[in-house]
């Protein structure tokens, strides 16, 4: 499912991947996580690419994944979750949306990977 094009929020890109890279391992490690919708709409899609490599499930997956992320991370990506989406063909995350932020107004949302 399309979310939209990649936005910046703000930052360079080293920050902007780390950002990505945090928020994904975050993702992977918790099975579900919350933050503003723009930085979960912009996950989603993060997500789904990695989730489709990892299907793969052979060393160049394996290799193109440990370059960005932990190993652990990695493993449960290939070995836990992957596998649960084998016979789906996109859309493994999903984005719920929460009311406003009190602090600040932000919308926020939740992202999860479908189940």
């Amino acid at each position: 499912m399309r979310r939209g094009k990649i936005k910046k929020f703000g930052r360079e890109r080293n920050l902007r991947r780390a950002l990505y890279k945090s928020l994904a391992t975050a993702l992977i490690d918790h099975g579900k996580i919350k933050t503003t919708s723009a930085k979960a709409k912009s996950l989603s899609s993060f997500a789904d690419k990695l989730v489709t490599t990892a299907k793969k499930a052979d060393m160049a997956s394996r290799r193109e994944l440990t370059r960005t992320f932990h190993p652990k991370t990695v493993k449960k990506l290939i070995d836990e979750i992957a596998p649960q989406f084998a016979d789906r063909k996109g859309g493994y995350t999903r984005v719920i949306r929460l009311e406003r932020r009190k602090s600040d107004g932000s919308p926020m949302a939740i992202v999860e990977f479908v189940s």
